[in-house]
Order: C-alpha cells, then structure tokens, then sequence
C-alpha cells in the first residue's frame, strides 16, 4: 500500500471527494492513510449526528475543555481513546472551519492546536490502531488544520463584510489560510511582512 497521496482517489462518496481535494491543495500531501482519516473525518462531521451532542434537553457542541475533562475521567484506556480521537477530531474541525465565530468568543487558532495535537499524540503512543496518522495529526497539526480549511473553503462565496472582517483578522494574525481566501478574492496583500 504507497504510504502516500501520490494517486488520485476514485470518488464514489463525499469522504473521496474530501480526499481527493486534500490530495490536490498540496504538492507534498499527508500519507495516503493520513488522507483516507481526514476524508472521512470531514464525511462524518457533514451530518449533525457526529458534531452535536444533547445535554439538559438542548442540542450543542460539547467544549474542547470538558471533552478534555471527560478523558482524563474516562475509566480504562480505550474509553479514554475514544474521547481523545473526539477532541482531535472536534478540534480540527472546529478550529479549521469556524475560526471567526471562535476568535469573536476569544478562542484563538492555538487554543485549537495545543487541544488537537495533544489528544492525536496521545493516541500516537496509545491507540490499537491508526498510530502512524495520529502521530502525524499530531505533529503537522497547525498544517492539518490549514489543509482542512483551504478543503472546505474552496468553493464559499463571501460577503463584503465577511471579506472586511476576514481581512482585519489577517492583519492581526497574518493566518495563511485568511490570506489565500483574501487573494483568491482579489486582495493584493504585502508580502513582506508589513501589515497597514
């Protein structure tokens, strides 16, 4: 099995179209198993049954933080796995599709990444299976997660005011992700590093 995304993907299902997406952004894409995880992972989170959890009668996502909680609470070790790969995969998601809503709440980019690569590192050393692709998630997360967004954004059309607010918030944090969406928009952003 090549260990990498040097093949296009057959698509037959939303989580192929995923891979073959991530496959196509990057010159140097994940490995092939790192692709197939990230594919699915953007499948399953596309129906409401896999991102919301009900709690006191009332649907909602459940906090990076409690989900946290939940591990270190959880009684033997392949429950704690189950709700570290939760939070992995909720923290990729989150921090790479909803960056704005979070940034508004005070929750910025590392709050995602240090979330995110912490549970897929666990997982690395402790996990039956998938090993490789969490040690990976783990490692490139910050990159991981510009991948998923640049994945999910390709095709979104932005308003004036999202494109102003996209823009302050690239003043700010200089995201690479914010810029491409920027310049795909036609932006002309500087380059060097001086921001106006």
């Amino acid at each position: 099995m090549p260990t990498d995304c040097s093949r296009p993907l057959a698509q037959s299902g939303l989580a192929d179209y995923f891979r073959d997406q991530i496959w196509t952004l990057e010159d140097n894409p994940p490995q092939e198993d790192t692709c197939w995880y990230l594919g699915n992972l953007l499948e399953r989170f596309s129906r409401d049954d896999a991102l919301f959890s009900y709690e006191d009668g009332r649907r909602c996502i459940r906090p990076l933080a409690l989900l946290y909680g939940d591990a270190l609470e959880a009684h033997d070790s392949r429950e704690r796995c189950l709700i570290l790969r939760h939070l992995g995969d909720m923290a990729l998601f989150l921090g790479a599709l909803f960056p704005e809503h979070y940034a508004r709440r005070g929750i910025q980019r590392d709050y995602f990444i240090g979330m995110g690569s912490g549970a897929y590192d666990f997982l690395a050393d402790n996990s039956a299976h998938h090993r490789h692709v969490f040690a990976e998630l783990s490692g490139s997360f910050g990159r991981m997660l510009e991948l998923v967004a640049r994945t999910c954004r390709r095709y979104r059309h932005y308003s004036a005011s999202e494109i102003m607010a996209l823009y302050r918030r690239w003043l700010d944090s200089g995201n690479p992700a914010e810029a491409e969406i920027l310049m795909r928009h036609g932006i002309t952003l500087d380059r060097s590093g001086n921001r106006h």
